[in-house]
């Protein structure tokens, strides 16, 4: 079982997180695409969206794969899927970032109607 919180700000600081490694595992698989025997890497992350109970990320976790840790593949790497990929992943973060600027303004607004 993942540890999964559950304020809206944590939760959204996790998929950025979670997001921004990703990146990087893409990143790296396109810097490395012509080094011999470069293993390529990949963060998957349905295990957290899973719990969750928003239709979104339950389809987004359907679509991310089943674990949120690095795992190395053996797979022939193929720059336009890398890129594809990391497109992806920067719509992954754009909605989790309004998520965070949601989540804020709604603490805003509590705090101002209990001035």
């Amino acid at each position: 079982m993942s540890y999964l919180p559950k304020d809206p700000i944590s939760r959204s600081q996790l998929y950025l997180d979670l997001m921004s490694n990703r990146q990087e595992a893409l990143s790296s698989n396109l810097a490395n695409m012509d080094t011999p025997n470069y293993v390529r890497r990949d963060i998957e992350f349905s295990q957290y969206l899973n719990t969750m109970n928003s239709p979104l990320e339950t389809k987004l976790s359907q679509k991310l794969g089943p674990s949120g840790v690095i795992e190395a593949k053996q797979e022939q790497l193929s720059a336009a899927d890398e890129l594809a990929m990391m497109q992806q992943n920067a719509v992954l973060y754009a909605v989790a970032a309004r998520q965070m600027t949601a989540a804020i303004t709604e603490i805003k607004t509590a705090i101002n109607v209990g001035k």
